[in-house]
């Protein structure tokens, strides 16, 4: 495939988000700025999924955004959400909303973005059910396993997919520092395992759903770098088998969760957007933060 550069990425999604997109076309109080390549959004996209919030998806241009766009949030980054603030959010219900424009505040930050939409739709009868648990002591370890996805995880993923032979660190020590980094998470899984698949056993949680976007990317990974992936085959694990058997119930149940797979364009899409990753040569912000070894935007 001939190198793409990021501005002439298709525009829209394809396949199931494509669907999801147009179903929330219409004109909601409560919009969801987005680009269907960016995982952080995809965050964002699987909580409203899951909550079963009412919202209008926006399909961002990051080279030409909207002046709407830009008023609330004058980064331009996304996911954006536009949270109305002379309504009544949870019903949809705007005061004076028959010729009247709706005023909205701004949220961004992926993490921030879902852990408000798990509060303020916290009506278990008319939402989704609670993605953080009841428990004070459990909702911080949740915290801190999203803060080893965002913190340590990610960057492990876009510090391995940037590597090029130009960099000062081998493919090898790449892919052991990230592959490392997930053997971390799936240890406290391992230690208070229950049935389920889940980082909660059997709960689903917003520590699944902070993962979940790069655990659809990993195909990236081996489609790009000599070596690919790294992770063993079953029964070929080592002394580390029974954390990758774990891993893989994990990862075959996050893969095909349908809030998941709904978010999600055709692959071939996301081969084309992260072909500069692969080489080097994008100039996105978490790029950028990447080859800095600064904290990703």
């Amino acid at each position: 495939m001939a190198s793409v550069d990021t501005t002439e990425l298709p525009a829209r999604t394809t396949g199931a988000a494509a669907q999801l997109a147009a179903a929330h076309a219409a004109e909601h109080p409560l919009k969801l700025y987005g680009g269907w390549f960016c995982p952080f959004v995809q965050r964002a996209w699987v909580v409203l999924c899951e909550k079963r919030v009412p919202y209008q998806y926006v399909e961002i241009n990051p080279y030409a955004k909207a002046p709407e766009f830009l008023a609330l949030n004058p980064r331009g980054l996304v996911p954006t959400l536009g949270v109305p603030f002379n309504s009544d959010s949870k019903s949809g219900s705007v005061e004076g909303e028959e010729g009247k424009e709706v005023k909205r505040k701004p949220l961004y930050e992926s993490a921030v973005i879902c852990e408000y939409l798990d509060e303020a739709y916290d009506d278990a009868t008319k939402y989704g059910p609670r993605l953080l648990p009841e428990d004070a002591y459990e909702r911080a370890r949740c915290r801190l396993w999203i803060d080893h996805i965002s913190g340590k995880i990610i960057p492990g993923f876009y510090k391995f997919i940037q590597h090029t032979s130009e960099k000062e660190y081998s493919i090898e020590e790449a892919r052991e520092n990230f592959l490392g980094h997930i053997k971390m998470l799936v240890r406290e899984m391992l230690e208070g395992e229950e049935s389920g698949p889940w980082f909660l056993g059997d709960r689903f949680s917003l520590v699944d759903i902070m993962l979940a976007p790069w655990a659809k990317r990993l195909f990236l990974i081996d489609h790009y770098k000599p070596g690919g992936l790294g992770i063993p085959a079953e029964g070929q694990g080592g002394d580390d088998e029974k954390i990758w058997a774990r891993w893989r119930k994990w990862f075959d149940a996050i893969t095909t969760r349908q809030s998941v797979k709904d978010t999600w364009s055709d692959d071939e899409q996301y081969i084309v957007a992260y072909r500069r990753y692969a080489e080097d040569k994008t100039q996105s912000e978490v790029a950028k933060a990447t080859r800095k070894g600064e904290r990703l935007p």
